[in-house]
């Protein structure tokens, strides 16, 4: 996709998870449309070879693996971001896990910690830090990743519990921190080619029902995520805040009405 029609010129967008998928695609975007930009994950190895990507575009990068679920990890990408650059215009939370698939009623406690320590209490720690940031420079865009987990229930309990905690979360800090010229929205993805969602769609009969149960009878793709990120991250949405944007191609509407095809 053509993203240099939106500009960023100036800005610096710091994005977690930005290793692989919607944070790859993500980081991406941001640098063609101008921003330098800070990429966090787990594994070094992979942000740099994002972060050389970036700099083949002509833009700064800085490559920082952390574990956002850590409170030191946060604060030290933080640091060094701001070392590096000396502002953060834009926080794209996209760090994200599900290491359970079960019944509600067999899961573990680590289970549930795991997911709602990475899933929000990261997102929320780091946010906060950046927020403080933010308020000192005039304001900036703050965009979360939940999911269209968050909004129906299904056989992700504990994954689908905090997306829908995330949700509120954007909500109370968008009514807070609107005085300081920060903008708080979330995305809600369905069913993306992703890593973390390929129990989904991997196996072609499972990836088959999941298109098909979209009005548009496709999967999504992390570019068409990313498109709806930087619009998020610019201008374009001055007078957006506190929102959740979803992109499922249909998949909370459903299947087409008077199918005359499936896939």
């Amino acid at each position: 996709m053509d993203f240099s029609k939106i500009s960023l010129e100036g800005k610096v967008a710091l994005v977690t998870g930005g290793s692989r998928g919607i944070g790859y695609a993500s980081a991406l975007a941001f640098a063609a449309a101008g921003a330098d930009v800070v990429v966090a994950s787990r594994k070094q190895a992979d942000l740099d070879k994002v972060a050389e990507e970036i700099r083949a575009k002509g833009r700064k990068s800085l490559a920082v693996a952390a574990h956002t679920a850590k409170m030191e990890d946060s604060r030290m990408l933080v640091e060094k971001t701001m070392a590096e650059f000396g502002r953060i215009d834009i926080l794209f939370n996209n760090s994200g896990t599900n290491p359970y698939f079960g019944p509600l009623m067999d899961a573990e406690e680590w289970a549930w910690d795991t997911t709602m320590n990475v899933n929000l209490k990261g997102q929320f720690f780091l946010s906060q830090v950046v927020a403080r940031i933010m308020k000192q420079k005039g304001g900036g865009s703050i965009i979360n990743t939940s999911s269209v987990g968050g909004l129906k229930a299904s056989e992700l309990g504990i994954y689908n519990t905090t997306k829908a905690a995330f949700i509120m979360l954007t909500k109370c800090m968008a009514k807070e921190w609107g005085q300081y010229g920060i903008r708080v929205n979330a995305i809600c993805p369905g069913v993306i080619r992703t890593r973390l969602s390929e129990q989904l769609w991997k196996d072609p009969e499972a990836g088959r029902a999941a298109a098909n149960n979209c009005a548009l009878l496709r999967l999504g793709e992390p570019d068409e995520v990313a498109g709806v990120v930087l619009f998020l991250a610019s201008d374009l949405a001055s007078y957006i805040t506190g929102e959740h944007i979803v992109i499922d191609g249909g998949q909370m509407v459903g299947a087409p009405a008077f199918p005359e095809r499936t896939v």
